[in-house]
């Protein structure tokens, strides 16, 4: 019944690859995935596991416990990206990344690349991939007025987001996993994959300047983008980004959960766009009266634009690779490449190349399960940079990928002609580097 399951998955992915053709939008296929893949583990009573407490083995447990397991690790990422999204469109309530917009002079499609490139390599290793694509997709919609010059960009930002989110302990969920899990350290994992990392950027982003999609200047059509300045603008811009930037800080003093950072971030956040839009309703309540006044709420209003779609669609496609964890597939897969690529590097590079498709958490936690070699070695920060960068090969292999495609529409077959080349050189750069300085510098 595991290769049902496995099947099932396939077509399940195949699918939401094939979104346009089908006609039918990504999340429909994502949530009946999910819902196929549980139903047939419960009704095969097919064994199901999960990964003890310090990541070393499959350990037998009950239907009903692991699948809360994994809707519990969902819904940290759901609830962490519902606060951020709505923190971001607070911001935009006010006008907020006008203020950005009106720093970016220049009209040159190859200056604005490296400016978006830039900001998100450092943004995300300072909040994370996830939130610094949310916020620079946003205020690239402002900047950038035609959708199809847009998506090109947001490519690139998929891949630089990713990159930057690699060498920081907080930028991305992998290597935050291996931060916790003690296999590196903060000051070794920076010392060997910010060179990397940056060669993962410099490399596609480089190469992408040579395109046609990035030659000439921007044309405006102002009578589409003129926007009028919020006189509080730029303080809840300026508040809104120090409150995400918070979130990691929270996470460090607590302990806690990012998602719980995030939620107290949302809630100054929203406190203070009330109070400066002198806003006095009940957001909650639903009389007619409050109706009407809803409209002048940022944070109502914000609420209301959230991308639903996009949201069902991670959780679908998260609780389907949850299926494929449980039953013991990926664990399975990782060992197999063990077994056949004796070479580690090797065995590494394919991993980061699986991440591509299946979700790198997973095969991260398989990795910490399959070797154990002692805190920083390079073998480790191999695995961080592999899982956080291969995922941008496709658009859904990472986070950053998921949530760009929501927003901004972008077609699978679309990413995979035209990004996906990119990002696989600069994986593959990187990775050259990576050996390189592990072989002759360390």
């Amino acid at each position: 019944m595991e290769t049902l399951v496995v099947a099932v998955f396939i077509i399940g992915y195949l699918a939401i690859t094939l979104e346009h053709t089908l006609k039918v939008d990504k999340l429909i296929p994502a949530l009946a995935m999910m819902a196929f893949l549980w139903s047939i583990i419960a009704l095969s009573h097919i064994p199901v596991f999960e990964v003890d407490t310090n990541l070393k083995k499959l350990v037998p447990t009950h239907l009903e416990e692991i699948l809360l397991h994994h809707l519990g690790k969902t819904a940290e990422i759901v609830v962490f990206l519902l606060g951020a999204m709505t923190i971001v469109e607070i911001i935009d309530y006010f006008n907020g990344f006008l203020t950005i917009k009106n720093f970016i002079k220049t009209k040159s499609k190859k200056k604005l690349l490296w400016i978006f490139a830039i900001l998100a390599f450092f943004l995300s290793a300072i909040i994370d991939n996830l939130t610094a694509t949310i916020v620079l997709i946003t205020i690239l919609q402002k900047v950038v007025p035609d959708r199809n010059i847009r998506i090109w960009f947001a490519g690139l930002i998929i891949i630089a987001a990713n990159a930057g989110g690699a060498w920081s302990p907080i930028g991305d969920v992998t290597t935050t996993m291996l931060w916790i899990g003690k296999k590196v350290t903060t000051i070794k994992l920076i010392s060997y994959l910010l060179i990397p990392s940056i060669v993962c950027l410099l490399v596609p982003v480089t190469v992408a300047t040579f395109l046609p999609a990035f030659k000439g200047n921007i044309t405006y059509n102002h009578d589409e983008i003129e926007e009028s300045e919020n006189k509080n603008g730029s303080t809840i811009l300026y508040l809104g980004l120090a409150s995400i930037i918070f979130v990691p800080v929270f996470k460090t003093i607590t302990h806690l959960p990012p998602y719980v950072g995030m939620m107290f971030s949302l809630a100054l956040v929203s406190s203070f766009a009330e109070i400066l839009s002198s806003t006095k309703i009940n957001i909650t309540s639903f009389d007619d009266e409050s109706d009407d006044a809803a409209n002048h709420s940022p944070v109502h209003k914000s609420l209301s634009k959230i991308e639903l779609p996009s949201i069902l669609f991670f959780l679908g496609i998260l609780l389907s690779v949850g299926a494929l964890e449980s039953i013991g597939v990926l664990f399975s897969f990782a060992d197999t490449l063990n077994l056949i690529f004796p070479n580690t590097d090797i065995v590494v590079v394919l991993l980061g190349t699986a991440s591509a498709i299946i979700d790198n958490v997973p095969l991260v936690a398989a990795s910490m399960g399959m070797f154990s070699q002692e805190i920083n070695n390079p073998l480790w920060h191999f695995i961080a940079f592999s899982a956080g960068t291969g995922g941008s090969m496709l658009i859904i292999g990472s986070a950053a990928g998921v949530v760009a495609m929501g927003m901004e529409k972008i077609d699978f077959f679309w990413y995979l002609k035209k990004i996906s080349w990119l990002a696989l050189i600069g994986f593959l750069s990187g990775a050259f580097t990576f050996i390189l300085i592990r072989d002759f510098i360390y």
